[in-house]
């Protein structure tokens, strides 16, 4: 799958429709994770295609989060999206605001790490270094199994996105933390230049 956005489109359409932080840094997290995923998954020659759907994946939450994956597409064509990352972007929203089932493999790993890296970025800021980086993935299923914890973030999304990658829970668990770890400290760093 390819591409003809670049990253420079694809941030400025990110940040015209998101200014919190917040929404921001979930992106680039997002981004880097699909990157991650596209090299070990050995899909490397896609890896920006990949990228900019992580990245792009929530452009429309921020300010229509009532229309999110509905109002996307329209926000995507500003930039000339093809109609495979449109699905790619709106499939990361199924059962929950729109009907479109993710079908290739980098749509399911969109559905099932979006939730995911909620979920380990909010047990990073629990932990003393308030990182990924000394995260054992023993302390995550603990905090996998607590539903008060990051009440938010869908356990039941991302134990059907394991199922639909044909994946271990644990798997998904771990690949994901490795793959929070690879971009951490870049992502912070382009959070702090936010202001």
């Amino acid at each position: 799958m390819e591409t003809k956005i670049t990253r420079e489109q694809a941030y400025a359409l990110l940040t015209k429709y998101n200014q919190e932080p917040f929404h921001i840094q979930h992106a680039l997290t997002v981004e880097g994770v699909m990157r991650y995923y596209a090299r070990e998954l050995g899909y490397g020659e896609e890896e920006d295609f990949w990228g900019l759907v992580g990245l792009l994946h929530d452009v429309d939450f921020e300010r229509y989060p009532e229309q999110h994956c509905v109002k996307a597409p329209e926000l995507l064509r500003e930039i000339g999206a093809e109609d495979a990352f449109i699905h790619a972007v709106v499939c990361h929203g199924y059962g929950l605001c729109v009907d479109v089932k993710p079908e290739l493999e980098m749509e399911k790993v969109l559905y099932a790490a979006d939730e995911l890296t909620g979920l380990i970025g909010a047990a990073a800021r629990m932990r003393p270094s308030r990182s990924v980086a000394d995260m054992e993935l023993s302390s995550l299923k603990k905090k996998f199994k607590d539903k008060k914890f990051a009440a938010g973030c869908s356990r039941d999304v991302i134990c059907q996105g394991a199922e639909l990658l044909g994946w271990e829970l644990d798997r998904l668990l771990g690949d994901t933390i490795e793959a929070m770890r690879a971009d951490e400290a870049a992502i912070a760093q382009a959070v702090e230049k936010l202001g």
